[in-house]
Formats: C-alpha cells, structure tokens, sequence
C-alpha cells in the first residue's frame, strides 16, 4: 500500500506544480487553494510512504514520478513541447523508478 499511496504522492506533484503556475505568483485564489492542498496531500503521502520505503528510494520515486507526470501534463495542455528524445528519456526515468521498486 506504501508504494501506492507513494505513487499517488507523485501524482499530485504535478497537480501542485500546475497550480502553482497557474496561480499566477499566488495572485490568484482558486488556483492557489489548489496548490495549497495538493502540496499538503502530495507531502503528507510521501511522510506516510517512507515509513515503510527508505527515504532515499522513496524520495526518487516521489520526485521522479513528479518529474514525469508534470511533463506529461504540460505536454498535454501544449504548454510543453515533448520530442522524441524527451520521450525516451522520460521512458527511461521510468524503468529507473521501476527498478528502484524491483530491488526495495
């Protein structure tokens, strides 16, 4: 469940990351609220998962996640340009991120 909730924590990296631009310099409210929130769920899931996960793995994990889903979702609004070689290197994040689980 640890890996889960972790997983989960990176997920809502991107969320907080997006609010965060999208908050305008936290001029705006509702996209602030947003951050504010998705920050304190993101953190306090990562606290959670590393008290089974070592901290460095899980840390990896909840960046690199983070890394990967902010890109995507960018790239997905056209706020991003994804190339090919991005791609394959966010591929290649992922197998790392796969690994780390494999070897925990």
């Amino acid at each position: 469940m640890s890996w889960v909730i972790l997983i989960a924590s990176g997920l809502l990296e991107a969320v907080w990351a997006a609010a965060m631009q999208a908050s305008k310099g936290f001029r705006k409210w509702r996209p602030t609220v947003l951050f504010a929130a998705a920050m304190l769920a993101s953190m306090g899931g990562l606290a959670w998962a590393m008290l089974e996960i070592p901290t460095g793995t899980a840390y990896a994990v909840w960046v690199g996640v983070g890394a990967v889903a902010t890109v995507a979702l960018q790239a997905a609004r056209g706020k991003e340009r994804l190339t090919l070689v991005r791609s394959l290197l966010l591929v290649l994040l992922v197998g790392c991120l796969v690994g780390l689980k494999l070897v925990s």
